[in-house]
């Protein structure tokens, strides 16, 4: 017999929590302010986009940091745990096994299921852990929509569509074009 999960009961979830469920199920645990989220796993036209990207954004990634695409654990806080598709953050900021502080630059791949959740519960997550750089990417568009953290509020630095281009100057310079990342 298999190691027996509890949950929480009368209380928020924490990260100590999230850490007894299994690795590779196939599943996304992530914890908002307390709250268990689960998500399946991503359809394949997620992932391809999520591949163009990663290979795009390492292409251009300077020394200091790293690109990882997901599944890595970002915890924000004890009762938040985020897990990004891609992330850039400083090799310095890693883990062997997580990322306990906010990333320069949280990617999220829009599907059907999510896409209230990563345009607005997430998006004031990230914001209020200070994630510099905030994307989401919709492969059904195919778009992008960037923001950047000004002070404490994001500001909407881009939003392309088809083969229009964004030229990203943080974390790092590099230019994306929706449609590229279908290829």
């Amino acid at each position: 017999m298999g190691a027996v999960t509890t949950f929480p009961q009368g209380r928020a979830w924490t990260v100590a929590d999230l850490e007894q469920f299994p690795e590779n199920d196939g599943n996304r645990y992530e914890l908002i302010d307390g709250v268990l989220v689960v998500s399946p796993s991503p359809a394949v036209r997620h992932q391809i986009v999520s591949a163009q990207l990663h290979l795009l954004l390492a292409a251009n990634c300077p020394v200091d940091l790293r690109v990882l695409a997901a599944p890595t654990d970002v915890v924000l806080a004890d009762d938040t745990v985020v897990v990004p598709d891609l992330i850039v953050a400083r090799r310095s900021d890693f883990t062997s096994k997580i990322l306990p502080v906010a990333p320069l630059l949280a990617v999220e791949i829009l599907s059907p299921s999510n896409r209230l959740f990563e345009l607005n519960i997430k998006h004031d997550r990230y914001r209020r852990a200070g994630v510099r750089s905030y994307w989401i990417v919709d492969p059904d568009r195919p778009s992008l929509t960037a923001w950047a953290l000004n002070k404490d509020n994001y500001r909407q630095i881009a939003e392309v569509s088809g083969e229009q281009s964004f030229t990203a100057a943080d974390p790092y310079e590099v230019t994306i074009t929706p449609n590229a990342l279908l290829d």
